[in-house]
């Protein structure tokens, strides 16, 4: 198997070095360079052509949310796992919204940033159901109206079994946990999936739970 390429984007070289030596000692990871900016960060994913990049929020020049925007906008994008010191921050938000694959705090465990990086580069997105929750509530406010509003007109393109999907993924539910809930394969979960996000435009199944957050299906579905 071929080692996930990762780029290393943190304006505090102790982090990074941190980091590295967090991830270093994984043998199926491969850190392809650090960068102290966004601007940085992506002429390095141009000439390094990472997996996954593990991306701070805050930094001078171009930020992490504008950074990452711009990397998932790329044709080959790679994925990105933003990295943060709060578990509900307006900022880390957005970047979900943007693309980002999921999120991890600084002081997470190396044993479970190295997990995350292994599995936002094999398409699993990086957050448990309870931070799901609290990072969507953390969104509500004045415009949760409207919000609401566009999210079901949106999703007004789903049919009913997709519309059952895409509330399952947004519990936090992985795909066997789903099949079983609704009596499908797993196989035939993952074809779902993949028809929700094209349908609707979305990069991941973090955006597929923020969507169904927006219209209100997960405070009506009883669980």
């Amino acid at each position: 198997m071929k080692p996930i390429r990762l780029l290393l984007v943190d304006d505090d070289p102790l982090v990074r070095a941190g980091l590295a030596l967090m991830i270093g000692g994984a043998e199926d990871i491969e850190i392809v360079g650090e960068a102290a900016d966004g601007a940085q960060a992506e002429e390095l994913v141009a000439r390094t052509r990472p997996d996954v990049v593990l991306m701070d929020i805050r930094m001078p020049s171009v930020d992490g949310l504008t950074a990452t925007e711009r990397l998932r906008a790329r044709a080959e994008a790679p994925q990105v796992v933003v990295l943060t010191t709060f578990h509900a921050d307006e900022q880390v938000l957005h970047a979900l919204r943007a693309g980002a694959a999921g999120f991890v705090l600084k002081d997470t465990p190396p044993a479970e940033i190295v997990d995350a990086v292994r599995r936002v580069a094999a398409g699993d997105p990086v957050l448990s159901p309870a931070v799901t929750r609290q990072l969507m509530r953390h969104a509500a406010g004045s415009a949760a109206d409207a919000r609401q509003a566009r999210a079901r007109a949106r999703l007004a393109d789903l049919n009913d079994r997709e519309r059952e999907v895409a509330v399952a993924v947004g519990r936090g539910l992985a795909n066997a946990a789903i099949a079983a809930e609704l009596f499908m394969s797993v196989a035939t979960v993952k074809t779902h999936v993949s028809r929700i996000l094209a349908k609707l435009g979305l990069d991941n199944r973090v955006q597929i739970a923020l969507l169904a957050y927006d219209a209100g299906l997960l405070e009506d579905d009883g669980h």
